[in-house]
């Protein structure tokens, strides 16, 4: 499950922190979170595809790998992302 391009590009103006910015932690967990949204929604209607389920769990793992150095590193900002992406309850 991979996101269109246009999307992409929307993801990453969305959450750049300056104009050539395209590979910043904040851009990285703002994709995986998308992938990870249409990925859910894929298992839900395919329960059997173990396949995709193992890349779920993989993606689930790196953002909680990109959110866990964001907090070492800057702590308001890690705040302000999850709040805007809306995860961790």
């Amino acid at each position: 499950m991979s996101l269109l391009q246009e999307k992409k590009q929307e993801i990453i103006s969305q959450y750049q922190t300056h104009p050539t910015d395209t590979g910043s932690t904040d851009v990285q967990v703002a994709i995986l979170s998308e992938k990870i949204t249409k990925l859910s929604l894929h298992l839900r209607s395919n329960k059997k595809d173990h396949a995709s389920r193992q890349g779920l769990l993989r993606m689930i793992s790196q953002r909680k790998s990109l959110l866990a150095y964001m907090i070492s590193q800057d702590p308001t900002r890690y705040r302000e992302l999850i709040t805007r992406l809306g995860i961790r309850g």
